[in-house]
Parts: C-alpha cells; structure tokens; sequence
C-alpha cells in the first residue's frame, strides 16, 4: 500500500513539477512576444501581460507540491537536529499536520474564490473566466497534500542537507 502510493505520488508531483516547467516557458514566451510586438511592430499585444501573470501563478502553485515532497516545509531546524529519531518522528507529524491544515484553508477558500470568479472575465480575454486564472490554489492545493503525504511516509529533508 505505501509502496503503491508513494509511486502513484511520485508520478503526481512529478507531473505537477513538468506541468510548472510549462507555465514558466509559457511565461518567458510570451514575455518576449509582448516585447517583439510592442517595441519592434509598435503594436502591444495587452493580451499577453494577463496571460502571464496567470501562467505565473499556475506555476506557483504547481511548483510547490515538489517543494513539500522535498521536506521544504516550516520546521525548527536546530530542535530536529538535536532529537533523537522518535522525537524526529514526532515533529514530522506535526510540520505535517500543520503545513495540511495551512493547505487546507487554502484549498477551501481557493475553490470558493474560483467559484465566485465564474462571473468574471480576464481583462484582455473577455471570453475567457477568471474561474480559470483563480483554479491553480485547490488544485495546487489537492497536489500539495499528495506531496506533504508523501513526505510523511518516505521523509527526504533536503533542506536541512543544503542548508548552510
């Protein structure tokens, strides 16, 4: 069973990983068409500031389920450092739990601002809802549980090895 989830995990996290890559390419592309369109055709295309904003959010909160799966969580380095490994466990659950609730709250109030982004539109895409744009924090939200889950049953703190 964890063996099963921890590889339908890793492919999760690793798909949202690719998934932010994209953004970021989507992101840096457009950055430079907007300015190929505005400084050498003198015609800005208004369209492309919006869209990369919102790439750029995605990319955020599609990037952050890696951050968790690596242990990149709050926790208090020195006190971890100096327990021994029941109390290591201890703290595990509760960065854990807290970074779930965090999550959590996220998730809730995430789909409820999508929701009521339904009504609006993207400045620039009028045909296009803001539900769209305000979907990445329950989605990046629901891949980030998977991640912190993750990192509960198979711990990696690469952050404490990489610390200086």
């Amino acid at each position: 069973m964890k063996a099963t989830f921890l590889r339908i995990e890793s492919w999760i996290t690793g798909a949202s990983m690719a998934a932010a890559c994209a953004m970021l390419a989507l992101a840096s592309s457009l950055g430079l068409f907007q300015i190929f369109t505005r400084f050498v055709l003198e015609q800005p295309a208004e369209w492309t500031e919006v869209l990369i904003r919102f790439s750029l959010i995605w990319m955020v909160f599609l990037g952050i389920p890696m951050a968790f799966r690596q242990g990149a969580m709050v926790s208090v380095d020195v006190l971890y450092r100096w327990s021994g490994r029941r109390m290591q466990r201890f703290l595990d659950w509760v960065v854990a739990l807290a970074a779930i609730a965090l999550i959590g709250v996220i998730l809730w109030w995430g789909w409820d601002y999508a929701n009521r982004g339904k009504v609006q539109t993207m400045i620039g895409l009028e045909d296009v809802s803001m539900f769209w744009a305000y979907l990445a924090m329950p989605v990046g939200a629901v891949f980030s549980v998977i991640g912190i889950v993750g990192n509960l049953l198979d711990p990696q703190r690469l952050e404490l090895e990489t610390a200086q």
